[in-house]
């Protein structure tokens, strides 16, 4: 038979062509399906992992400016927190990520300093002891890079 030739209600050549292309529809069709039902890709955001108890017990009055620490220079950091029990936290990264160490150079006079990681930052938290108002402070050094942060502080009552 030559092609186009009909043979019991089929084509013979062209036939051949139309299945591959129906074929090849079909694993198109499919391959787009399966592409959007894939996960998507998450929101930006942190790309570490932030608990909820890390963000549970601040103070209900904390204000601190945002800052970005310089390698080899010092900040001045002032500091508004209420007493309620609750702390007061700065956080700040190094090229968007956390710093390596935290170190307590001068440690606050009337309550107690945590340096550690919270995400994709390095969160210093500032809890001031029971009872406690007035001004207090404190320096820390971030590693790598020598930054400096002098934290002046100053306690309130709260409401």
């Amino acid at each position: 038979m030559t092609p186009g030739q009909n043979r019991g209600g089929k084509v013979v050549a062209g036939g051949r062509c139309k299945s591959k292309l129906v074929g090849w529809l079909v694993i198109g069709m499919v391959g787009a399906w399966l592409q959007a039902c894939s996960p998507k890709p998450p929101p930006p955001g942190p790309t570490a992992r932030v608990f909820a108890t890390d963000l549970e017990g601040a103070a209900k009055t904390c204000e601190v400016p945002k800052i970005a620490p310089v390698s080899g220079q010092t900040a001045q950091i002032t500091m508004q927190v209420g007493n309620d029990g609750g702390w007061c936290g700065i956080a700040v990264a190094s090229a968007g990520k956390p710093y390596a160490a935290g170190l307590l150079t001068v440690p606050a006079a009337h309550g107690k300093v945590l340096i550690h990681t919270v995400g994709d930052v390095t969160r210093i938290d500032y809890t001031p002891e029971s009872q406690f108002f007035g001004p207090d402070g404190f320096t820390i050094k971030l590693l790598p890079g020598d930054a400096e942060l002098r934290v002046e502080v100053s306690v309130s009552r709260s409401p």
